[in-house]
């Protein structure tokens, strides 16, 4: 009896920290997917908060820092129209959280409307009660281009 009793308590275990991490990958996600709307409306004091002080940005025309992210957004220069996201993988390791979001974005570019296949990475770490946004890096990749599961 006490044989099965350890042996059930093992699985709820097992499945108490499946539901745990299943649960914060589901929080991961849906932050970042958050964040695409959050920039496509400009809503530059929720990115503020979200994005780390010390936060990079990787985009096809260079990389920069927070001020200067929330300033592109702010003024427009990258409008991010509409990020169709195709696929997403998140995975954790202890207080941190990577997504790969394989993505077709809208933006309004230097005066036109352009469309690119991305996989964009996201680093996030947990700080206190809230998570940070630490990397945001864009990849130009293929239409056929696939995340790994």
């Amino acid at each position: 009896m006490k044989k099965y009793l350890c042996l059930f308590g093992l699985i709820f275990i097992c499945n108490s920290i499946t539901f745990a991490q299943s649960a914060i990958e589901q929080e991961i996600k849906k932050l970042s997917m958050d964040k695409w709307q959050w920039m496509a409306k400009k809503e530059v004091s929720k990115l503020d908060d979200l994005f780390d002080d010390k936060a990079r940005f990787v985009h096809m025309s260079g990389s920069w820092k927070k001020d200067r992210e929330l300033e592109i957004i702010e003024t427009g220069s990258i409008w991010y129209k509409n990020a169709e996201v195709h696929d997403s993988v998140v995975e954790l390791s202890g207080n941190i959280a990577v997504v790969w979001n394989r993505i077709t974005l809208t933006a309004f570019v230097r005066g036109n409307d352009v469309e690119n296949e991305f996989t964009v990475t996201e680093v996030y770490e947990k700080q206190g009660e809230d998570w940070k946004m630490l990397v945001f890096t864009f990849s130009s990749v293929r239409d056929t281009h696939e995340i790994e599961h």
